[in-house]
């Protein structure tokens, strides 16, 4: 059977393929990296790695904003920076730290089951800040997808309470941050690529997390790098904010290339092969039951996406009808003069 499709259209398919593949290399590296430097590696402190990150990342972000000048500035004012930037700020902050903490008492495979109630969560806080509009099968869809959570969590061998909260925590928090960044920055107009993203909120979360630092782990982590006392070389810690920097560009990349919807469908593989990963590579129990909720779950997240295309496909026909509408005054316009 000929092939129907020409050959542009093939290379724009490998390119966003090759897009797909690059995100969920280095997201899965950064993740099972996060997982054995914090559970495995003798370094349990997930607020020093969360900051060290946001180190990194500030400090990229300012060689390239305001030294190298590769990226323009949006010269945000004190006060536009302190009520749209630092809140945003502060709940990314939350959402790494209580996400990196929950690695030490749950398993990667778990851990990502728990990740299919994002979209439910999102939707949820988008109704109450008033950016969504409630729709009742929309309802219905998250409900069934938290019910196989519910399921994976009875599935699981080595469920820990707290590890559990912290996860559900890091989730909210996250889904708090996205309905913001709509709110805060994306309905002023203001567009940020990657680099500007961690130039302006890299700052605000290392702020956020340094007083707990202090208070929590500096007294630990200090002695235990100035003396050499770690399992690993401190190199390490180099090339995992280098990951964790690659990510902040793929996830960019991804959407910029391709669509939110296609890095959706994209991260319930990613998923699957990190649970495949963590009970290959870290040994962690998967129990059937687990497995089940979890399909459970992408069955859900599958209804979401398709209502989701479905809604995007109803506003792209309104934009063309209005476009021909307008178009078509301006000729009767031009016609009538």
């Amino acid at each position: 059977m000929p092939c129907d499709m020409s050959p542009a259209v093939m290379a724009q398919a490998a390119k966003s393929y090759g897009y797909v593949i690059v995100w969920m290399s280095i997201s899965i590296t950064v993740i099972l990296f996060n997982k054995w430097l914090l559970a495995y590696a003798g370094f349990p402190f997930p607020i020093s790695l969360t900051l060290w990150h946001m180190f990194f990342c500030s400090t990229v972000g300012f060689l390239c904003v305001r030294v190298f000048k590769f990226v323009p500035s949006h010269n945000l004012s004190m006060a536009d920076y302190a009520s749209r930037v630092v809140p945003i700020g502060l709940l990314y902050a939350l959402s790494l730290w209580l996400s990196n903490s929950s690695y030490l008492y749950l398993s990667v495979s778990f851990i990502q089951m728990t990740k299919s109630l994002m979209p439910g969560l999102v939707y949820f806080c988008g109704i109450m800040l008033k950016i969504e509009e409630l729709n009742m099968y929309q309802v219905c869809n998250m409900v069934l997808i938290a019910f196989g959570v519910l399921v994976c969590a009875f599935g699981e061998v080595n469920l820990h309470p707290l590890g559990l909260t912290l996860q559900l925590s890091a989730l909210g928090f996250e889904a708090a941050r996205l309905t913001l960044v709509q709110i805060l920055i994306k309905s002023k107009g203001i567009a940020m690529n990657p680099i500007q993203s961690l130039y302006y909120i890299s700052p605000a979360c290392f702020v956020c997390l340094f007083i707990p630092w202090v208070q929590l782990e500096s007294s630990k982590v200090i002695p235990l790098l100035m003396e050499g006392k770690v399992k690993f070389p401190p190199a390490l810690l180099l090339l995992n904010a280098l990951c964790a920097f690659a990510l902040n560009l793929a996830v960019f990349m991804l959407i910029g290339k391709t669509s939110a919807l296609t890095m959706n469908i994209a991260g319930v593989i990613k998923d699957w092969l990190l649970i495949w990963f963590s009970f290959s590579v870290f040994q962690a129990p998967v129990t059937m039951l687990n497995l089940a909720g979890y399909v459970f779950c992408c069955a859900g997240v599958a209804v979401y996406n398709y209502m989701k295309l479905q809604k995007m496909k109803k506003l792209e026909k309104k934009s063309l009808s209005r476009k021909i509408t307008v178009d078509l005054e301006k000729n009767d316009k031009r016609e009538s003069a």
